[in-house]
């Protein structure tokens, strides 16, 4: 590749692919360097939800949307539970430079908010010719590197890219889950108001922490529920223990295989168990290997929230947010295993069930944040397995 047009002076900071190749920018952000993944994210909007979603742990994200900065930041739209350990994307790469914030919700330049939670990013790179090379040749291990001098040892940093093992293998949702059992009350956003809180709890939903985001658990506070938060490490017996009406599996980093050595047992003694259970991506992934499928790491895998799905139960196409490297093969389900949803993109699994029990995940981010809200009914989905086994009336889906 050739170095962006927009570099017009010394670069600042470059992007080291493992292959050789490099690519120059100016620095924003955290300097230093970190090894990672890169994908693009085609969302327009929402970059501080991207960023802090903990499903982009071991991620450099190029957003392929040109202006990204210029509503500056603030301390509300970010999904990972633990922001003072910012557990989420390491990188980011951007097309132009950032511009002064215009928004009447920011508190802070994004610039700022970037060194505060540690993202070492670049500008100044065409984006889209990197989203094209991606696309050709699959999401490549690479070293991004910020030095305000404009000092780097290139040699050194490709071997570090060539050194880096990659997300295949990795149980990231170590690093990304909760350390201990928590509580969470705080409702959906509302217009002029802020973040609502939960009323007299209806059913009580225990989430397995993977990397879960924040607007999963305020749709659950907001259909009424007592959500509790546990680690990915948590046994079944404990979490059942806890008298849950339901359980979720929920999103994260990482290959779900790796995670699914400590993971997958505890799923299946759950779904022994006669509970509902709903997964959602790194969730799904799991859940599917509890069945007896399998996963396969992807190209270039699916990030932004403009992705077309079919859902088999509906006859109903929705758009969703996205945000995989992994995917569960579809022919890999055994009998008695239903698949739900499928991306009308490149045809892969999206969604399954398990018949006869009350169980079944999706492959996409149906609380969006950032995206459309075409997928929050499955949230009430999933709310009305738990009703009906309380004996209560279902509620309505849309």
């Amino acid at each position: 590749m050739t170095p962006s047009p927009w570099t017009k002076t010394k670069p600042t900071a470059v992007l080291v692919f493992a292959d050789g190749t490099v690519i120059e920018g100016q620095g924003i952000g955290a300097t230093g360097h970190a090894q990672a993944e890169v994908c693009f994210n085609t969302a327009l909007t929402g970059y501080q939800e991207i960023l802090t979603d903990p499903s982009y742990l071991g991620q450099i994200v190029t957003f392929t949307f040109p202006h990204i900065g210029n509503i500056g930041a603030n301390e509300e739209d970010i999904e990972d539970l633990t922001p003072a350990a910012h557990i989420g994307a390491i990188g980011a790469v951007l097309k132009a430079p950032i511009t002064d914030p215009s928004n009447y919700r920011s508190t802070r330049h994004f610039d700022q908010w970037l060194k505060a939670r540690g993202i070492i990013g670049m500008a100044g790179v065409d984006t889209r010719a990197l989203t094209a090379w991606i696309r050709e040749n699959g999401a490549p291990n690479a070293v991004i590197a910020h030095d305000p001098d404009g000092n780097f040892d290139l040699d050194a940093l490709k071997r570090l890219a060539a050194d880096w093992s990659g997300l295949e293998g990795l149980d990231l949702a170590k690093d990304a889950t909760s350390g201990q059992s928590s509580g969470w009350s705080e409702g959906p956003w509302v217009w002029d108001k802020g973040f609502s809180e939960s009323g007299e709890p209806a059913a009580h939903i225990v989430a397995i922490d993977y990397g879960v985001k924040r607007n999963i658990l305020r749709l659950f506070a907001g259909l009424g529920c007592k959500v509790t938060v546990v680690p990915a490490t948590m046994s079944a017996d404990d979490i059942l223990a806890m008298s849950p009406d339901g359980v979720f599996l929920s999103n994260g980093p990482g290959d779900p295989a790796a995670t699914g050595a400590y993971a997958v047992p505890v799923i299946k003694q759950l779904i022994d168990s006669g509970l509902p259970v709903f997964g959602i991506c790194l969730g799904h992934q799991m859940l599917a290997l509890a069945l007896g499928g399998k996963t396969v790491k992807m190209h270039q895998g699916h990030h932004g929230a403009n992705h077309p799905v079919k859902d088999f139960t509906t006859g109903k196409v929705e758009i969703v947010s996205m945000n995989h490297g992994f995917a569960v093969d579809s022919d890999s389900l055994p009998e008695g295993v239903e698949q739900t949803h499928v991306s009308l993109f490149d045809g892969t699994n999206c969604g399954l069930r398990l018949v006869g029990k009350p169980v079944f995940s999706v492959q996409h981010h149906p609380e969006a944040s950032p995206g459309p809200q075409d997928s929050h009914y499955l949230f009430r989905r999933f709310m009305n397995l738990v009703r009906e086994r309380q004996g209560l009336e279902a509620l309505a889906e849309r």
